[in-house]
């Protein structure tokens, strides 16, 4: 790589510094910004200017939003009695998607996880609890993941809300929709047959 000039190598080496970019690709990337029209790479600069200057933590459900309240929190539209529990913003985008849910998001920035020092007050349980407290919260759905983690977090939160008048509730979890059944591993297998539901 040593022919590059020394512009294209820093830009190589910044690339490389992101998350899942290897060598290989950050030198791609370079090439291609430098081959791209001067507007183009002017763009990219720009967004990743403006997105470390605007960006934020939405105040009410700690999404990222270039506003003190994003826009799902804001919105009229939305049911904001139901507050769904999600891990990261990754997820929430992920359930925003599906077309399946109409009330807010809590992102807790994380799970428990002792061995690494995350407990409870390393993510966002405490605001979570003041949400229910003061703003008429009437259901919880916990949409944390299903590792060990996941529910760990899932019940510590459920444990929290038992002296709240607050229905909590947690996604559904098994067979994929258009799974064939013999490819389906065990731990998914077992929870689908604990979670099934009376056929109507």
């Amino acid at each position: 790589m040593n022919h590059y000039p020394a512009s294209v190598l820093n830009l190589i080496r910044e690339l490389s510094r992101l998350p899942g970019i290897g060598e290989k690709t950050a030198e791609r990337l370079a090439v291609h910004i430098l081959d791209a029209p001067g507007q183009e790479a002017e763009n990219l600069a720009r967004s990743i200017s403006d997105v470390k200057e605007k960006a934020k933590l939405c105040s009410m459900c700690f999404c990222l939003s270039d506003e003190d309240i994003c826009q799902i929190c804001s919105s009229p539209a939305r049911d904001s009695a139901c507050v769904c529990v999600v891990e990261q913003p990754a997820e929430m985008v992920a359930i925003e998607k599906s077309g399946g849910f109409s009330g807010l998001y809590h992102i807790l920035q994380g799970v428990l996880s002792p061995m690494d020092g995350i407990g409870p007050d390393n993510i966002r349980i405490r605001e979570l609890i003041q949400r229910v407290e003061s703003k008429g919260v009437r259901e919880v759905v916990l949409a944390t993941g299903t590792g060990v983690e996941g529910e760990a977090t899932a019940s510590y939160i459920a444990g929290q809300l038992e002296k709240y008048p607050v229905k909590v509730s947690r996604i559904a979890s098994g067979v994929p929709i258009g799974g064939d059944l013999k490819y389906v591993d065990q731990s998914t297998m077992k929870r689908a047959m604990e979670c099934r539901y009376e056929f109507q």
